[in-house]
């Protein structure tokens, strides 16, 4: 019953041993092609990624394997981690400029018509 209560956790990194840390398998769990193909086109920006992809592994199952491959001995985690902070920056912008035009839209509903 233990077992059952403990939560999975969101992201596994999968390396083979004494493997390259410029290579690497990330596991998301209960994720999907929204955050894979952003998050994808993100770290592919990255100067240093020479390979970063995802696939569903079955589509009964929520989950996504994402791989990047580095150059320059950059240890894979740095670009992830960055494109999750801008991906986070891009999301909080497009949900600030869409509350702003939401405000906007119910001020003139508002106003009296001339």
């Amino acid at each position: 019953m233990a077992a059952d209560c403990e939560k999975k956790p969101v992201l596994e990194m999968m390396q083979a041993d004494g493997g390259d840390e410029g290579c690497v398998t990330y596991v998301l769990h209960n994720e999907d092609h929204t955050l894979g193909n952003s998050l994808r086109y993100l770290v592919m920006k990255d100067v240093d990624v020479d390979f970063c992809g995802y696939s569903i592994t079955h589509p009964s199952e929520a989950k996504i394997n994402f791989r990047i491959q580095t150059r320059g001995g950059v240890p894979a985690t740095e670009p992830l981690r960055t494109g999750l902070t801008q991906l986070n920056e891009v999301c909080q912008h497009v949900l600030n400029t869409f509350q702003a035009r939401v405000d906007e839209f119910k001020e003139r509903q508002d106003q009296p018509m001339e």
